[in-house]
């Protein structure tokens, strides 16, 4: 199927996604804990990973499926048709907020990065592009906008995303990075961040996370000529995960230089 087929059911599937998961809301569901009391899944986490991973077997069935709750498949290597699946983006705020969490698609061909979704489940706004495309958000009964490439800001003239622990634990120099910033910011969900970092609302954003978190925002990333890097500068493994960096150009050097 051509990639804009592809594309049209995709954003199809992760609207029928938001109104299942919002009607799931209105009634109580199971929250268990994974490796802590901070790290939580949920029966929603669940039913929407199920629901989006048979609808692209569907749609790409010689494609192999890495998601966060298991129902994919077992993947060692980047060639053909990879999608990326994280069905409930800031679980943590979904549990605690009802609020502040996305959900999150992404398509890899041999490596390269095709195609990438970050949903803002309760803002109803869509996120969506790759290369060639464009970059582009849509909110509920409006057309697509397309989102230009961020100014290259340096960090000391922006606000950046850091996330709670490594700010908490100084991990990479963290308090001296936030220092130099205008401020710090944390909202909970990496695909939240990246939206911002895409929009040049944050200069940049770094995290701890594993191929799901970032495999979206680095499609949207990468075509909006940001610098997507683990923190030591490094290209990312798009199958490990790692403390990730995605920011300007100007920000990214910075921050590495600050962190190592």
């Amino acid at each position: 199927m051509e990639l804009n087929k592809i594309d049209h059911e995709i954003q199809r599937i992760l609207n029928v996604t938001r109104l299942s998961t919002l009607d799931e809301m209105k009634n109580d569901f199971t929250v268990e804990e994974k490796s802590g009391r901070k790290d939580l899944v949920t029966a929603i986490d669940k039913s929407n990973e199920k629901m989006l991973v048979s609808v692209i077997r569907q749609l790409d069935p010689e494609a192999r499926i890495l998601g966060e709750e298991g129902f994919g498949d077992q993947i060692d290597d980047m060639h053909g048709h990879v999608w990326f699946v994280d069905p409930i983006d800031g679980t943590m705020n979904f549990v605690m907020q009802k609020n502040r969490f996305a959900i999150m698609i992404a398509l890899y061909v041999d490596g390269k990065p095709q195609l990438g979704y970050i949903l803002d489940v309760m803002q109803n706004i869509l996120y969506h592009g790759g290369p060639e495309m464009g970059v582009y958000a849509r909110s509920a009964g409006m057309v697509d906008r397309r989102i230009k490439r961020p100014d290259n800001v340096s960090l000391d003239n922006s606000l950046i995303g850091i996330s709670g622990p490594l700010l908490i634990n100084d991990d990479y120099n963290m308090k001296k990075i936030a220092q130099t910033s205008r401020g710090p910011r944390m909202y909970g969900s990496a695909g939240l961040e990246f939206a911002s970092v895409i929009k040049g609302e944050l200069s940049g954003y770094v995290s701890y996370l594993k191929p799901w978190d970032f495999a979206a925002g680095n499609v949207l990333a990468n075509e909006l000529g940001l610098a997507v890097k683990t923190i030591d500068g490094a290209p990312l493994d798009m199958l490990s995960s790692n403390v990730v960096l995605v920011a300007t150009e100007q920000a990214s050097e910075e921050v590495i230089k600050l962190a190592n």
